[in-house]
């Protein structure tokens, strides 16, 4: 088919030309899997040859939807948000969703109320909710109640699969602590995150866990409280270097309080890595453009946001076999400069 482009094309023009109903024409612009694949591939053909673009506010009316998806976050890290925004936005563009975004105050009494709230003023068809706001069971049970297709994003399966994307960061800071071990180091310190969040816990106790089993337990002394910030990487890192006995690597449990330590170690006359070897955990912009490069773990952030998307996508499409796979993604471990081994002898 030849037929000239037309920006005044309308959906009747799709299903004359395909010889389907408009109701066929809909499902393939809504990419429901209700549609064959040859006469799906036929049906797009002509919507391209026309050059037919739904009118937005017409499709939502039509599916009853807003194509609007929502995500809520309490999180400083402006890297992270961006790598998750990037990640959402990928998916919304293929499905035609547009993402409206919900910075919020999890430590505040209205958290809950604002966050549904925020959902149903808008309209959207569902809402991402990322860490550490998605550790809140009292919000997702409040989302579910008001009928808001959510799904969380999270270190451990703190919902059923239809409402979590897992990334495991238990086995992630083990690695870590072997690769450190590896390296000859024995006297390891570590940087944990806020206390009372479970992507603390754990990294904390994955680490722990894998020094235990190779023969170096750390000793209370080796581990300082941070908040994933930079200015806590920096006083941690002296906490640890002022011990009797100080470490030989430092791990910092996110990259921002590792790129803390590296400019601590160097401001107390110590070279990174021939006199303290760091590492981080994240893979922050950061981690590679800081000197030395950064060794540190790779967490498939936009990786996880593509799969929660598409996981909300097909829960909002009734596609449920599809949005209840259970997703868990294993970061993995970057080695660069900042790290090498020690002499054992």
């Amino acid at each position: 088919m030849n037929e000239p482009q037309d920006k005044n094309s309308t959906i009747n023009d799709v299903a004359r030309l395909s010889g389907v109903s408009k109701r066929t024409v809909s499902r393939v612009i809504n990419k429901s899997p209700k549609v064959g694949k040859s006469t799906r591939d036929r049906i797009q053909k002509i919507i391209d040859d026309l050059g037919y673009s739904p009118n937005a506010q017409a499709r939502g009316l039509a599916s009853r939807r807003s194509y609007l998806l929502g995500m809520i976050y309490d999180n400083p890290d402006a890297l992270y948000i961006n790598d998750v925004q990037r990640g959402v936005l990928s998916i919304c563009r293929e499905f035609g969703y547009e993402l409206v975004v919900h910075p919020c105050d999890m430590t505040s009494d209205s958290l809950i109320s604002d966050a549904v709230n925020f959902a149903n003023r808008s309209k959207l068809d569902g809402v991402i909710v990322l860490p550490p706001v998605s550790e809140n069971n009292d919000l997702a049970g409040a989302l579910g109640k008001a009928g808001v297709n959510y799904v969380r994003l999270a270190s451990i399966a703190l919902d059923t699969a239809k409402h979590v994307v897992i990334s495991n960061e238990r086995s992630a800071a083990a690695a870590m602590a072997e690769y450190l071990v590896t390296l000859g180091h024995r006297r390891i310190g570590y940087i944990a995150g806020p206390q009372g969040m479970r992507s603390t816990r754990e990294r904390l106790e994955g680490f722990c866990d894998a020094l235990e089993i190779h023969g170096c337990k750390p000793d209370l002394d080796m581990i300082a409280l941070g908040d994933y910030s930079f200015e806590s990487g920096i006083n941690c890192t002296r906490e640890l270097l002022a011990n009797e006995n100080p470490p030989t690597a430092i791990f910092a449990s996110n990259d921002e309080m590792a790129v803390g330590a590296i400019n601590a170690a160097k401001d107390m006359g110590l070279d990174v890595p021939n006199d303290l070897s760091i590492a981080g955990f994240d893979d922050s912009i950061l981690a590679s453009r800081i000197m030395p490069s950064l060794t540190t773990i790779r967490r498939p952030v936009q990786e996880m946001a593509r799969f929660a998307t598409s996981k909300l996508i097909s829960s909002i499409d009734g596609r449920e076999e599809e949005a209840k796979t259970p997703i868990m993604l294993v970061p993995s471990l970057i080695e660069r400069s900042s790290t090498r081994a020690i002499d054992l002898t």
